[in-house]
């Protein structure tokens, strides 16, 4: 039987957000340079994992799911993570070939959120950002499975053991063939500032493809 308090308890929860305005003019030339700069005022802050963003992809019965990612690269174009390429996430990408994603900056008041087409990163860059990985980090990418369904914690220690067996100290770890990038290729990029009495700020890039796909406009909208 559920307890009627914790329900109580939590309608009562909230934060008023005592923040300075964010407008139009506040905002960088692109999309992509407002959102390094507020993940730079992240990291300045001491906010912890400031890339973390929250992923949101749909299966091909339309039901969507949701989990936390880090983000390992943002340009103008796009948003880019690493994962591997036969994840339940992945299906999902590969198949409606969009997803959204949210930086939920709560200490800061603020969260950014992307949403648009995806794409595969291209070989030579999940080359490139493979080798920046520690090598304990590469060894979980061989002996993992991501998202199919293990018998125990000790089946996957395992199969971290036997990979370490398969590459040496002394070698390199390549990058396997089912792991690699996706590019988040934003067609709507919300700016969300935190303000009193809830009347937020909400800036937001639309590309204007009526137009041609380099144009953006940037629109406010109500909280």
């Amino acid at each position: 039987m559920s307890d009627p308090t914790a329900s109580v308890v939590l309608a009562a929860l909230r934060v008023d957000y005592d923040t300075a305005g964010f407008d139009v003019a506040d905002l960088a030339p692109t999309w992509h340079e407002q959102l390094t700069r507020w993940l730079a005022a992240a990291l300045d802050a001491g906010l912890p994992e400031p890339n973390a963003m929250v992923l949101a992809t749909a299966d091909e019965r339309g039901r969507p799911a949701s989990r936390t990612v880090l983000c390992k690269g943002v340009d103008e174009r796009g948003v880019v993570l690493y994962t591997n390429l036969t994840s339940a996430k992945s299906h999902d990408m590969r198949l409606t070939r969009a997803a959204s994603a949210t930086f939920p900056l709560y200490a800061m008041h603020r969260q950014i959120h992307v949403r648009g087409e995806v794409e595969e990163v291209a070989p030579e860059e999940s080359d490139a950002y493979w080798a920046s990985r520690p090598r304990g980090a590469q060894i979980g990418g061989w002996a993992s499975a991501q998202s199919a369904v293990v018998s125990s914690r000790l089946a996957l220690e395992d199969a971290r053991v036997a990979t370490e067996r398969r590459f040496p100290e002394s070698e390199p770890v390549p990058r396997p063939p089912h792991w690699g990038g996706w590019r988040i290729v934003p067609d709507r990029v919300e700016f969300w500032q935190g303000r009193r009495d809830r009347l937020h700020d909400r800036l937001r890039f639309d590309r204007d493809r009526d137009r041609d796909d380099r144009t953006w406009r940037v629109r406010r909208l109500a909280p």
